[in-house]
């Protein structure tokens, strides 16, 4: 059975430091998930709307070569949904980057709660972690 990774993220303005952190998860499984984050789920975690909508960041990661799937993230109706997702693809390792808020300890709870044993692994930033950081973007 292959060994499925699941990664989350807005992948709005695609940059190296989002290049890395999914590089690094290919390399934990056999098949890369990728969840892009729904326009409205990023308004209500980051307060503003994302420069390029979900259709066209799936688009853009999905094309990547180390990429299996990309896929939009399901509609929260409050911020703990963002993790139905997860029993959908039920994946042997979830991973987040170095900057991506998540709450660790609930998440862990949600899934022994699910019955999913995933792990969840945090990808570190290969160099200065504000180099790379779609928040540095000016338009």
């Amino acid at each position: 059975m292959a060994k499925v990774v699941l990664a989350f993220g807005s992948f709005d303005i695609l940059h190296p430091g989002h290049l890395l952190y999914l590089e690094k998860a290919k390399r934990l499984g056999d098949k890369l998930v990728v969840v892009i984050a729904r326009d409205e789920s990023i308004k209500m975690f980051k307060g503003k709307a994302p420069f390029f909508n979900q259709a066209d960041r799936a688009r853009m990661i999905g094309s990547l070569k180390i990429v299996d799937k990309a896929v939009v993230g399901n509609k929260l109706k409050k911020p703990s949904d963002r993790y139905n997702i997860i029993k959908k693809y039920r994946p042997s390792i979830i991973v987040f980057g170095y900057d991506q808020k998540v709450n660790v300890p609930h998440l862990e709870e949600w899934l022994v709660a699910n019955k999913l044993g995933a792990k969840i692994v945090r990808i570190k930033a290969k160099e200065d972690p504000r180099k790379y950081k779609s928040s540095k973007v000016k338009f």
